[in-house]
């Protein structure tokens, strides 16, 4: 049987591991696919350190894939050998729960996700659900689309459904690997854009990626600094800080939204009555489909937006982990195979 690399993790916390691993031909509904590109994703960390339950050791890393359609299991129609395609988080689902009849597939209560349900793609080859393709348009690099699986539709997604139009002042709180894609996201979709970060280290990327205003988190009142410019009718909380969140509640116009994206367990200390009184709303906002990302990477291309990217080669992947496990990238690793 043919083989071909891949990243394993044996156990929670344990280094990586370039293996030889045999190359299976897909089941029925499932492709496999030829890895060129494989973002390295902030959650990536959960999984190495053996957060998630039900994990079946050894494990490979990695959900944010694009490469080639090489084989295609029983019973799938749509797609072709030699076809570009993604996978992100939302690595298949199953059609047939509440949730998926309902049409809220991101809710599958038998969601499969790469790495945790089957090997990730930090490796030469991957075999997923079809339902988890997304086709990857012309205009994209697979380098340049592996990211756009997680990180890219993960901020359009929550950005286009708000209620804000364009105009609209929007604030993105956080200028990381999700916040730098905020930002540009904000700006294409039309709207006054706003960045807010610890220091003043990063406004020159912020204006750089588009904002039109940038606010120090450490230099005073948030919400004061929201309000002197009008108020954020949506902010995009990308930061994974529940104190920074909250201290931009008090910065929303009228029925404003503090959409969140940055996970974290910590409780969010936010009054009731500033809910209450401001019509304010506070949304979570997982990821997106396989349609999801699609529409993600077509209004990429239309766009220009495209993530900040350092590749590495898989041979490197342990580095290229580190450095985002570290906060040293600028703004997301991708390995390439």
């Amino acid at each position: 049987m043919p083989t071909h690399r891949a990243v394993h993790v044996k156990s929670a916390g344990e280094p990586f591991e370039l293996v030889d691993v045999e190359t299976a031909a897909p089941p029925p509904g499932h492709v496999r696919i030829d890895v060129n590109a494989c973002g390295v994703c902030g959650t990536d960390h959960a999984f190495v350190a053996g957060a998630f339950p039900n994990l079946s050791w050894p494990i490979t890393p990695g959900h944010e894939i694009a490469g080639t359609v090489a084989e295609l299991g029983s019973g799938v129609a749509g797609f072709t050998v030699g076809e570009r395609v993604a996978v992100g988080w939302f690595g298949g689902n199953c059609n047939h729960c509440l949730p998926c009849r309902k049409g809220q597939f991101m809710q599958c209560v038998n969601l499969q996700v790469p790495s945790w349900n089957y090997p990730g793609g930090y490796a030469e080859s991957v075999t997923a659900p079809a339902t988890a393709l997304a086709r990857i348009p012309d205009g994209l690099s697979f380098a340049e689309a592996a990211p756009m699986g997680c990180a890219g539709v993960t901020t359009y997604n929550a950005l286009r459904h708000t209620k804000a139009v364009g105009g609209d002042r929007v604030a993105v709180l956080g200028i990381g690997g999700l916040g730098h894609l905020g930002i540009q996201w904000a700006r294409a979709m039309g709207f006054e854009t706003i960045a807010i970060a610890r220091g003043t280290g990063k406004a020159p990327d912020a204006a750089d990626l588009g904002a039109h205003h940038y606010i120090d988190s450490t230099a005073g009142d948030v919400a004061e600094a929201l309000q002197k410019l009008g108020g954020a009718q949506v902010v995009l909380a990308t930061a994974a800080n529940s104190a920074a969140m909250a201290a931009t509640v008090g910065g929303l116009a009228p029925q404003g939204e503090l959409v969140i994206i940055g996970a974290t367990f910590d409780p969010l200390p936010i009054s009731p009555g500033d809910l209450l009184f401001g019509n304010f709303s506070v949304i979570g906002h997982p990821s997106g489909t396989s349609a999801d990302i699609e529409d993600t990477m077509h209004f990429a291309v239309q766009s220009g937006v495209r993530a900040r990217i350092e590749e590495k080669p898989l041979t490197e992947a342990a580095a290229a982990y580190a450095a985002m496990d570290e906060g040293r990238a600028r703004y997301r690793m991708v390995l390439t195979m």
